[in-house]
């Protein structure tokens, strides 16, 4: 039996659920904070690009309007120390000196003419050097003695020297190291409160079927009866909850009519047997009485008998725990119960019976052809075997577009009282009745296992009305539906 200690958590289906769940969660939201930040990393270069080529560009006109006199290194310096100080939200160095902007001129021959920012600007120019080209558009530079990278942005002269204006990426890259940090911090409490509550929902969720799988281990062969909890949410734990009660309503209805159908045979086919051995016993003795070949011939009918009540009783169960074994094809009721009539009239003529029939004409049907010729003959020897002599049984077959139709009419006396509300079950029969109360039981079995119903009534002018419906529609799968309606009329 299945019992909560057998199964710990870190084993459980909602652990592992809540595991990958989690993984997918945090997976995506990683996903988006790289793109996150990419967009910011992007935006934060394309601001510096856009304020180093405009200063550049406005250093190198103030550069190309200054006379080369001895004024021209002050004027040009204090205009890139002013540039310096125009950077936003510049963050200073432990020490007072600007080490977040360098201005650069260099000669065409590649000398040192003009330097502002920290140190004495030889490393930042060998770093120049050291650069196979030059390009127009801003480009990292990783100068030695400084921590972080230069963006650096360059314009050529006229004289043939170039200026280098240089913006440290100190700034943008402590940007984006809280960033990542504080997102950190962030997708980790987002991920484990999320896992949490996938946890717990998941695990929730699995305690319903874990209740299901526990009264499910409960119920055996000695209690049909218990079923396993339902709860009023209409999702799939709920739909698996009423699918397995209806499951073991079937299994307890099958058990039961199994149990019913065995007590029943074990105590119907005493008498035959009892019979059937007292005349075997008759045959083996010295004194007969009787000719042997009259005692076998009686023997084999009783067999036969005895044969046929077995097979309609397993068939009746059959039908009543929807098992029955249907072998559906397109059969014509005109055309079988003409047949069947063709096959029972000397019987009925010798009885003095008369039989009419009124028929639309051909009415297909989705059936099994070898029980419809049981239903009919059934019903064609309940009409021999109960109505008196000199009396007329009606058929009336009818059809529309959904269903078919056959009504079976007689004038005798009708069903008696004592069975009027029992026509339809097993064993119920009436006084006189020579049989085992099979017949009707058989055809309201079959009819409803193909979908259809039955009706039986007495008609107010005297006489029996059997009413047999079955569904039309060939395409359509046929439900067993079970729809029985018994009136006095």
């Amino acid at each position: 039996m299945y019992s909560k200690t057998a199964n710990p958590v870190m084993r459980s289906a909602a652990w592992r659920i809540s595991l990958w769940a989690t993984l997918a969660f945090a997976i995506g939201i990683m996903l988006v904070f790289v793109m996150l930040h990419r967009f910011v990393a992007n935006d934060i270069q394309r601001r510096s690009d856009a304020w180093l080529t405009g200063e550049v560009a406005v250093l190198a006109d103030v550069a190309g309007r200054t006379p080369k006199d001895r004024l021209y290194g002050r004027v040009v310096g204090e205009v890139a120390e002013l540039a310096s100080k125009e950077v936003p939200n510049k963050l200073r160095s432990d020490s007072n000196e600007n080490d977040s902007v360098f201005f650069l001129q260099a000669g065409d021959d590649g000398t040192l003419k003009l330097w502002v920012g920290a140190g004495d600007g030889l490393p930042t120019l060998a770093a120049i050097r050291a650069r196979k080209f030059i390009s127009d558009v801003p480009y990292d530079l990783n100068v030695k003695g400084f921590n972080y990278p230069f963006r650096v942005s360059s314009v050529r002269l006229n004289d043939g020297s170039h200026i280098y204006l240089g913006l440290s990426e100190r700034d943008e890259l402590r940007v984006l190291n809280n960033l990542r940090i504080r997102f950190f911090c962030f997708w980790l409490l987002i991920v484990l409160f999320g896992s949490a509550i996938v946890f717990f929902v998941t695990r929730r969720m699995l305690g319903h079927v874990r209740e299901i799988t526990e009264a499910a281990s409960r119920i055996g062969q000695s209690d049909l009866s218990s079923r396993v909890p339902t709860r009023r949410r209409n999702d799939e734990v709920g739909h698996l909850a009423l699918t397995l009660n209806h499951m073991l309503d079937r299994i307890e209805s099958s058990v039961h009519q199994l149990h019913t159908i065995t007590e029943s045979l074990a105590h119907d086919i005493r008498s035959p047997l009892t019979a059937i051995r007292g005349k075997l016993e008759i045959l083996l003795s010295d004194d007969q009485k009787v000719e042997p070949s009259d005692l076998i011939v009686s023997v084999i009918d009783e067999l036969d008998r005895l044969s046929e009540f077995l097979n309609t009783s397993l068939d009746v169960a059959e039908a009543n725990a929807d098992a029955l074994r249907l072998s559906r094809t397109n059969v014509d009721l005109d055309e079988l119960v003409r047949i069947m009539i063709d096959l029972y009239e000397p019987s009925l003529s010798e009885k003095g019976l008369r039989v009419n029939l009124r028929s639309a004409g051909p009415v297909t049907v989705l059936a099994d052809a070898a029980l419809l010729h049981r239903v009919i003959a059934n019903l064609l020897d309940n009409e021999l075997n109960h109505v008196p002599e000199s009396c007329t049984v009606s058929i009336t077959l009818a059809a529309t577009e959904e269903a078919a139709t056959l009504v079976l009419e007689d004038d005798g006396p009708g069903f008696s009282s004592e069975i009027g509300q029992q026509v339809f079950k097993q064993r119920v029969k009436g006084r006189d009745s020579k049989g085992h109360g099979l017949g009707l039981a058989f055809v309201e079995a079959v009819v409803r296992a193909h979908g259809g119903s039955v009706v039986a009534s007495n008609r107010p002018q005297g006489g029996a009305r059997m009413s047999i419906t079955w569904p039309r529609d060939i395409e359509k799968k046929i439900e067993a539906s079970h729809s029985l309606t018994l009136f006095n009329g």
